[in-house]
């Protein structure tokens, strides 16, 4: 008789557990998954669906060791409505 080894189970996490790990809406999550820069979710069930609790968890460690950048505000030299005052050319003082 072979001596198999025994591998630990992996542990893995239904959504509202993600949802308390991770502070993103489900689109933003699900966007994430399609482009590869997510753990990608697994049905156990046609109705159950989880993620490797392993993999978001790397995933946290990883995006808490890169720098973040902050975002970008809006470039509001292009609105249509309320430009910023001053740069309307054809409004002058003398």
């Amino acid at each position: 008789m072979h001596a198999r080894a025994i591998s630990s189970p992996r542990k893995s996490i239904r959504r509202r557990q993600l949802r308390e790990m991770v502070p993103l809406a489900d689109s933003t999550i699900y966007e994430m998954e399609q482009r590869g820069e997510f753990p990608r979710r697994f049905c156990l069930s046609p109705r159950c669906v989880v993620w490797d609790l392993a993999e978001v968890e790397a995933w946290l460690e990883e995006r808490r060791s890169k720098p973040s950048m902050p975002a970008r505000g809006p470039d509001v030299r292009q609105r249509r409505t309320r430009p910023i005052k001053g740069q309307d050319p054809a409004r002058t003082t003398a």
